[in-house]
This record gives structure tokens, C-alpha cells and sequence, in this order.
């Protein structure tokens, strides 16, 4: 009889983790190269988030921490894919807004770093804009926020699963 839990090993976890996040990047970068989406402000931020999930599973993977690490790694690999789940949601609010109530659109996101600080440009894309609130792709009727949110919750997912391990690999 096959043993589930024997091939999900915490490393198949993180494995699994990494691999998801570079098909995730690499669809983004498909749609903005190949399709021409421009990717608003919050789009960018997702875009952080999902890569420093998608590094973090690497390290681990690399690391392979024994069972304190790999909690740690696990607490926060899920409050990275909490906070990138948090930034997609907010995009899935402006684009819930009625056009007229939705923020007006803003600079590109080259203008806004070679004119504002650091600290204001980064305040810019995390807030989002008027782009955001733009439905530009939908798949089985879900805009890229709500297939993120999704995304962020399985990886929040995976990251927990490790910890019920009783052992670190």
C-alpha cells in the first residue's frame, strides 16, 4: 500500500514550493513579454513575494534544517505567503470597486522610482492604483489576483504542513 505521507516529505514541501513559484514567475513574465500585460504596482509587489517565497523554499531545500529550523522556516514561509495573499487581495478590492470609485492611475513604475524616495515609492506600490483596479486576463472567470490569492494559500499551506512533521527531512 502506498504511503502518502512518505512522499511528502518536508523536502518534496519545499521542493515543491520552489518549482510552483518558478512556473508562477515564469507565467507572469509570459504574460508581460509575450502577451504585453504591463504589470501595475501591486502586480510588482505579488511578484516580490512570490520570489521571496519561491528563494525561501530553495534555501530550505538546500539547507535542510533539522526540526527547529525547519519551524522556523515554516513560520516564516507562511507569513510571506500570508502577506502576498494580503497584496492580492487588495488588488481583487480595486478591481471590485465601481469604475468611478476606483483610484485614478498613476505613473509608471520606472517614473515613480527615479522621482520619488525610496520610502514613498515603495508606500506607492503597496498601496496600488487606478492600473490595479484594470481586469486584463481571466482564467475559468478569475482575474491574476484571485489565481495569486490561490497560489499564496497553497504555499501558506505547504509551509504548514511542515509543521505537523514529527521530523526535520
Amino acid at each position: 500500500m502506498l504511503n502518502f505521507q512518505s512522499l511528502l516529505t518536508t523536502q518534496h514541501l519545499r521542493l515543491c514550493i520552489f518549482l510552483g513559484v518558478v512556473c508562477l514567475l515564469g507565467f507572469g513574465y509570459f504574460l508581460q513579454y509575450v502577451e504585453g500585460l504591463e504589470p501595475c504596482p501591486l502586480c510588482i509587489t505579488q511578484r516580490f513575494f512570490l520570489f521571496i517565497s519561491g528563494s525561501l523554499g530553495l534555501l530550505a531545500v538546500l539547507h535542510n534544517p533539522a526540526l527547529l529550523g525547519a519551524r522556523i522556516y515554516s513560520v516564516i514561509g507562511t507569513l510571506i505567503a500570508m502577506a502576498g495573499a494580503g497584496f492580492a487581495s487588495r488588488q481583487l478590492y480595486l478591481q471590485s470597486l465601481p469604475a468611478d470609485q476606483a483610484p485614478a492611475c498613476g505613473p509608471s513604475i520606472d517614473f515613480i522610482f527615479q522621482t520619488f524616495p525610496l520610502a514613498d515609492a515603495l508606500s506607492i506600490l503597496l498601496r496600488g492604483d487606478g492600473n490595479c483596479a484594470e481586469v486584463a486576463w481571466r482564467f475559468l472567470g478569475l482575474s491574476i489576483p484571485g489565481w495569486t490569492v490561490i497560489a499564496f494559500t497553497g504555499i501558506a499551506v505547504a509551509w504548514l504542513l511542515q509543521l505537523r512533521s514529527n521530523n526535520a527531512s
